[in-house]
């Protein structure tokens, strides 16, 4: 990086900036000192997170946004719950956190998303996506239930508008009669010369008290005359809908306001503070549309909103930049380059993703398999049981899916795929630790929560190579396998070029030793090796923790006084305890220690820390293992093994 250029040594000005310690302190400053306030943010965000790393485009977006929501509402007495909330950023530095950003996403550090116990400006705790409007309108009618006159806006995006629970929210609220502002980010339609000056007076009159106070009258004469009224009624979303396309959120029984520009706080402020009188007027539950665009301000972000997404460190001036040597390949793109070799050689091959392209490596599966790619948007749900209807013609659809979100959908995977059989791959990404995104994203549970469903089988990858196989183990089944690997590389295996399986439901031994057998489930078979060599004990790579490869542990265990487990997910109901069922079934008694993630929620930071906080490294596991069999280790054990 270019010293000139450190974006370190070029902090921004910010005058306004340095005055606002709180939203308290913003709604004190005069209206005409807003738009300069967000071009200080915007700087000073920029500057930021280009330090840190983190989310960079959806942020800039917001800008004026989250501006004029804490200047019109009495936060924190009035609730934001803001979608995701990887867009918070800025709220985060004008709710008293902008000191801490420096730490953001670190070890110890704030988080990348809103938490309850960061700050009383986070109301609610969010990552997965649609889930504002359910909370928001859950705290208006709770602040109604205690006669409280607060008020609920939920901030959502175009993209988590795709989502069944969104709609579910909508359809419940819109009957509810609570203080309910939604206020829908939109940043995927570019904003075209109707969202301008017209549009401005349109929302502003919408929004107003004489629209609003003459809507109710003409109502109550109107409603003298059936047919009058329905006429009436007509005419107005007739009207309303050749200008906004308000129709489908008046249905759900929201009064619509917009399209509005996002970023113009001339348009934002007034239209909100006449929402929030319509609100203190309980006129009901109230729809605002702006249209922001993501990497506002930064013409780099704006030019490619997805590779400026979540970026690492950067400098500024110049704007990502390849690395100087090639990175290992990612398992991420390891399964994009399986999933491309694999169509090409089997019609049958159809992918499906819900609205993570990107994140899950299918963009070039996209553009040589258009026909067979398919994007559900955010709708994990319906993914699954869109693959069940896809298995159930004889097509073999790949799940391209986190770990984090496949719990969204776990009815549709034992209803509609396990229950039935079908033939479903689901290629679980993020698997284990996923540092920076902290507990929300972490794919802990996916072993515990598949193993115990019947026809499932669970594949644990040990490295880049074995990925490959073993996507491909999965695909020749009939029935649902999960393909289980983390986020990022491995240790550079080289991969195979052909698409050959690996046997179905068998492990290896790796390492021959005596005493002791460790037996590791996916990536830490590394760490594990190289505690093998300091103990002299045995290391078995098990590849499945669902089927077991029962002959391999048979085996171990009649030769062996006690067994290690390691993996990369929650000791609870993980692939230690399917060992111990299993051992117990054979007749074994041999003792078992089971290491893994323990019963808390892990927080954000480098994976390497967290990994040998939880001692999943190497000395980790060598110290854990030293401590519950040192007499073992030292030749003075009485254990026996009983078969």
């Amino acid at each position: 990086m270019n010293a000139n250029h450190d974006p370190s040594t070029q902090a921004p000005a910010t005058e306004l900036l340095d005055r606002v310690d709180s939203p308290a302190d913003l709604r004190r400053l005069p209206r005409a000192q807003l738009a300069p306030l967000a071009r200080e943010l915007r700087q000073y965000l920029l500057h930021s997170v280009a330090r840190t790393g983190g989310h960079l485009s959806s942020n800039l977006g917001t800008v004026e946004l989250t501006i004029a929501l804490h200047y019109v509402f009495n936060t924190p007495e009035d609730r934001l719950v803001w979608d995701v909330g990887h867009q918070t950023y800025p709220h985060k530095i004008l709710t008293g956190r902008r000191d801490r950003m420096h730490t953001l996403r670190q070890l110890g550090g704030i988080s990348g998303f809103p938490r309850r116990d960061e700050s009383p400006y986070d109301t609610f705790g969010t990552a997965h996506s649609s889930t504002s409007i359910s909370a928001a309108l859950g705290m208006a009618m709770a602040a109604k239930a205690k006669g409280e006159s607060r008020r609920a806006v939920a901030i959502i995006g175009d993209g988590a508008m795709t989502a069944g629970m969104a709609f579910e929210a909508l359809n419940n609220a819109g009957v509810a009669d609570g203080r309910l502002l939604v206020v829908l980010n939109d940043n995927d339609m570019s904003i075209s010369p109707p969202v301008g000056a017209l549009n401005r007076y349109l929302a502003q009159l919408m929004s107003g008290r004489f629209y609003a106070a003459a809507k109710h009258v003409g109502k109550q004469v109107l409603k003298g005359a059936p047919p009058l009224f329905e006429l009436a009624k007509r005419l107005e979303e007739q009207a309303k809908g050749m200008v906004v396309p308000a129709t489908l959120f008046e249905k759900f029984g929201f009064n619509y306001i917009g399209p509005i520009d996002g970023h113009d706080l001339d348009s934002l402020v007034p239209t909100l503070e006449n929402i929030r009188q319509l609100l203190d007027n309980d006129e009901g539950p109230q729809f605002l549309h702006v249209v922001t665009k993501k990497g506002q301000g930064y013409k780099l972000a704006e030019a490619d909103p997805v590779a400026y997404h979540g970026p690492g460190k950067f400098d500024p001036a110049v704007g990502l930049t390849k690395p100087a040597t090639p990175p290992k390949p990612t398992f991420t793109q390891v399964f994009g380059q399986w999933l491309c070799d694999m169509a090409a050689a089997d019609q049958r091959l159809v992918g499906i993703t819900p609205a993570m392209r990107e994140g899950s490596g299918m963009v070039e599966f996209e553009r040589r398999f258009p026909g067979r790619y398919f994007d559900v948007g955010i709708a994990e749900q319906h993914a699954v049981t869109f693959a069940a209807g896809l298995a159930c013609e004889g097509l073999k659809p790949v799940v391209a899916i986190y770990s984090t979100f496949l719990q969204r959908a776990y009815d549709q995977l034992i209803h509609d795929v396990a229950l039935q059989n079908l033939p479903v791959v689901f290629a679980l990404d993020r698997a284990g630790l996923v540092g920076a995104d902290g507990a929300t994203h972490a794919g802990a549970y996916d072993i515990a929560y598949l193993r115990c469903i019947p026809n499932v089988s669970v594949a644990c990858p040990a490295d880049e190579a074995e990925c490959r196989q073993l996507l491909s183990s999965a695909f020749a089944q009939d029935h649902p396998v999960a393909v289980r690997y983390p986020r990022g590389a491995g240790v550079g295996a080289a991969q195979p070029a052909g698409l050959e399986p690996l046997p179905f439901g068998k492990g290896e031994l790796r390492r021959q030793g005596r005493g002791i057998a460790i037996l590791a489930f996916g990536t830490l078979l590394y760490p594990a090796l190289a505690a093998g060599e300091k103990l002299h004990a045995s290391v078995a790579n098990m590849r499945w923790a669902k089927p077991l490869d029962l002959d391999l542990l048979r085996d171990l265990a009649r030769t062996h006084e006690a067994i290690v487990t390691v993996e990369e997910g929650c000791v609870m109901g993980g692939a230690g305890s399917a060992v111990m069922e299993a051992l117990q079934a054979e007749g074994f008694t041999l003792p078992v220690l089971t290491l893994g993630l323990a019963d808390v929620f892990t927080e954000h930071g480098d994976p390497g820390k967290l990994l040998a906080q939880q001692g999943l490294d190497a000395a980790g596991i060598e110290a854990s293992v030293r401590a519950r069999f040192g007499a073992l280790l030292d030749g003075a054990s009485g254990l026996k093994v009983v078969a």
